[in-house]
């Protein structure tokens, strides 16, 4: 850093995060900036400065790119603070906070590509992959389950029931991980973070992901009611057809969350058992609860539900 400002920083770790980057603050003078270091063989950095200037062009907050080493994973960055905002959530203020995220999302759904072109899509192959990190990671190697022809069976047809939800949905720019913890208060309003993952997918999944986050829980009455305004939005800004009504929309919705849900489960244990994070394993619960309550408002997924119930939490709450 001392390269590119010509005289002494000071320079202090922030945190590390889910992935492998690591972020820093460094003070230079009167200013403070972030710097994120990746290890550019297992997280490339130039997928993040695209979507920044996408983002920023669209007319949304994202931290400004300064400068940039693509060689050694370095990218210095303006510093929007540490302001999550998960902290300023509580039952009184959750419901006005997240209708202003949620504002956020047809900004975010008109960025379907960068400069390095459009955006990769969610695809069968792209569900496929994220569903088998549950069965990999979560049941065969944290929870050392032997799977038998029935178990697959049940969870193959779960599988198959959240995919074909999943592809039937209207399709938009999505930042894939829309949650409280990426989304920074600065000065009152909201910036974005953490969305070098964005591709073109459901237009129920950044929804979903903010309103059943996997770290906090609401009432159902709140998250009910700001769903709804979800669903009149997209509608607004034509985002889904006036025909797509709530009903249809609600199902999109749960099955969606649900099938998010399954994947974290799974990415939790794999932070553990391959990343050595074992500080996720706690929100594996909240996820499996959302699964087993979601599962039992739909009659083609109340076998997976009541298996996940039955088998998979017991071990879960013992682990």
């Amino acid at each position: 850093m001392s390269q590119y400002f010509k005289t002494e920083v000071s320079i202090e770790l922030i945190c590390g995060d889910a992935s492998f980057r690591r972020y820093f603050r460094v003070k230079h003078l009167a200013n403070s900036y972030i710097v994120s270091d990746s290890p550019i063989e297992l997280v490339p950095i130039m997928p993040f400065i695209y979507m920044a200037k996408a983002y920023e062009k669209a007319g949304l907050i994202a931290p400004k790119i300064i400068a940039q080493d693509e060689l050694n994973g370095f990218v210095l960055q303006s510093d929007l603070g540490d302001e999550q905002l998960l902290n300023q959530l509580n039952e009184h203020s959750v419901t006005d906070l997240y209708r202003k995220a949620l504002g956020l999302l047809p900004k975010v759904a008109t960025v379907t590509e960068t400069e390095q072109g459009v955006l990769p899509g969610y695809d069968q192959a792209f569900v496929a992959r994220e569903l088998d990190i549950f069965t990999e990671w979560l049941l065969i190697k944290h929870l050392g389950f032997t799977l038998s022809h029935s178990d697959k069976k049940i969870i193959e047809h779960a599988f198959s029931v959240l995919t074909t939800s999943a592809l039937e949905q209207p399709s938009v720019g999505m930042h894939r991980d829309f949650h409280s913890r990426n989304i920074l208060v600065v000065d009152n309003e909201l910036a974005l973070i953490d969305f070098q993952d964005a591709v073109l997918g459901p237009v129920t999944y950044d929804a979903v992901s903010l309103l059943r986050d996997c770290y906090i829980k609401w009432p159902n009455e709140i998250i009910d009611s700001l769903k709804q305004e979800h669903w009149q939005l997209c509608l607004q800004q034509g985002l889904i057809s006036n025909c797509v009504t709530f009903t249809q929309y609600q199902t999109w919705f749960d099955l969606m969350g649900l099938q998010r849900h399954v994947k974290a489960a799974g990415i939790f244990a794999r932070l553990n058992h391959r990343d050595g994070k074992a500080g996720y394993l706690k929100d594996i619960p909240l996820t499996l609860t959302y699964i087993v309550e979601v599962a039992a408002l739909y009659p083609q997924l109340h076998q997976f539900g009541d298996w996940v119930k039955q088998h998979v939490l017991p071990k879960v709450n013992c682990a």
